[in-house]
């Protein structure tokens, strides 16, 4: 506070009359206040204020006046400006006669030692209001943003639960923004896939010209005709059709689409493939299908028990490889038959639980091609309980163990293990080889060789000799 520097020559000629009334200009209320804090005297400077309030606060304590929570603060006011003279501004709120309480801030001054206090106030009505107005309009946006999110969860359920394929669009990229489960099933993919990727893919030629105009005749208009559209290597047609929609100066398409049956396939195609759907979700032998990189698309009933898993949506979207015995080998070794030889029969493994039982299984699969999307069926075999036949001797086995045993005496025991060494490492490779089809980078991973390794010893043991043509379909490798 900045005090005037000569107040009796500037202000000495002010009587009683003229201070009151600069008083009552520059304050809402001013209260005068005797040494027994008891309200001797009272002006109101706003009409508001003089509606609000009663006169009858004369002659009362004006402790009495204030709101209970308010109280402590008046006589902190009170205290301070009878040991201070000049209090610093406090806020007190008072009661009206409409039951309501008006928070004034007040500033008191003692006008003489052991003499009345004077208080002046003023009213925060407006900044109250003001509050209150911020207040509620949080309070409004609270309840819009639980009701928009309420809203987008019923959208997003039941974006889930069509039947149809539902496909989101952003209009100037015509890449996919959302899909719909049943769009990716549709597109041979599983939703999270599609998002990101450029639309109309894996058409015809003339399907995708036929789905470009569509959608630049949407952006244009707002509206065009329906068309035909017919996947890659598909014989199913499907009506596109799509609409234009606006969010937040955004413009994106929603493009649906149906499936048509012909009239020679509405009777009988449908039926016959739902029987064949049915028998396979229903086979005693497991079938899963994945895409090019081993993820799984769908899976039966028999695989989801033998890999302990409640639901197929447990298994969608994971690799086969999470439940295949040998980590890292069996599926790329499966893999990469299937690309060169687009079938595998027989290849023994183990399938892992969930819950850490172990299974011995035969896979067989083949590759089908659907346009540059291949994706790979599996047919998963348990062979546990089987009865194994005792494995056969080779005759170069019971040579080489005939002659193991006549040279015990007459060769030291380290030249024996070592040529032993040598003989078992040859075997090892050449099953390896055989199980693969003599596909040297399949068999240096079932071995856990590097390539150049696997090299090195096939010349030092001249395999080479024995394995330098290319598999055909009819070896006994397991390839197809």
């Amino acid at each position: 506070m900045s005090p005037f520097k000569a107040p009796r020559e500037s202000l000495g000629v002010l009587d009683a009359e003229t201070a009151a009334a600069l008083i009552e200009g520059a304050a809402d209320i001013a209260v005068i206040v005797d040494e027994s804090g008891v309200v001797s005297d009272l002006a109101f400077g706003s009409d508001d204020l003089l509606s609000d309030f009663s006169a009858d606060w004369i002659g009362q304590p004006w402790i009495a006046t204030a709101l209970p929570e308010s109280r402590a603060n008046l006589e902190l006011l009170l205290k301070e400006a009878n040991h201070q003279g000049a209090t610093r501004w406090r806020q007190i709120s008072h009661t009206s006669l409409h039951g309501v309480g008006i928070p004034i801030q007040y500033r008191a001054l003692r006008l003489s030692e052991g003499g009345p206090i004077m208080a002046m106030g003023r009213s925060l009505q407006g900044m109250a209001a003001l509050q209150q107005q911020l207040v509620d309009a949080q309070q409004a946006l609270e309840r819009d943003y639980w009701r928009f999110r309420q809203v987008e969860t019923r959208y997003r359920l039941l974006f889930r639960m069509v039947s149809e394929a539902i496909l989101i669009i952003d209009a100037p990229t015509q890449r996919v923004v959302e899909a719909n489960p049943a769009a990716g099933q549709l597109l041979g993919e599983t939703p999270t896939r599609v998002i990101g990727r450029p639309f109309p893919e894996g058409f015809d030629p003339e399907s995708t010209q036929a789905i470009n105009g569509l959608l630049a005749g949407v952006r244009a208009a707002g509206r065009a005709d329906d068309v035909r559209a017919r996947l890659i290597d598909s014989m199913q047609e499907f009506l596109v059709s799509a609409s234009l929609l606006r969010q937040e100066n955004v413009s994106f398409l929603l493009v649906r689409l149906s499936p048509l049956l012909t009239d020679s396939a509405s009777t009988a195609m449908p039926e016959a493939k739902a029987r064949y759907l049915r028998v396979l979700e229903n086979a005693p032998d497991c079938m899963v299908i994945t895409d090019a990189d081993g993820r799984i698309l769908t899976a039966n009933i028999t695989f989801l028990n033998l890999a302990e898993l409640a639901t197929e949506q447990q298994a969608r979207g994971e690799s086969l490889e999470r439940w295949l015995g040998r980590p890292g080998v069996d599926l790329n070794v499966l893999m990469a038959n299937l690309r060169q030889h687009t079938t595998v029969r027989l290849f023994a493994t183990t399938l892992r639980g969930e819950y850490g039982s172990t299974t011995e299984v035969e896979i067989s699969a083949a590759a089908v091609r659907n346009g540059e999307r291949p994706y790979f069926g599996f047919f998963i075999r348990d062979v546990g309980r089987r009865l194994h036949a005792e494995p056969s001797i080779s005759p170069e086995q019971t040579r080489w163990l005939d002659q193991l045993t006549d040279r015990v005496g007459r060769v030291p025991l380290k030249e024996l293990v070592r040529e032993s060494t040598d003989t078992i490492e040859r075997l090892c490779i050449e099953a390896a080889l055989k199980l693969t089809g003599d596909n040297r980078a399949s068999a240096a991973e079932l071995l856990g060789l590097s390539r150049q390794s696997l090299y090195v010893k096939i010349d030092r043991y001249g395999i080479a000799a024995d394995h330098t043509s290319e598999p055909t379909p009819d070896t006994q490798v397991k390839t197809g």
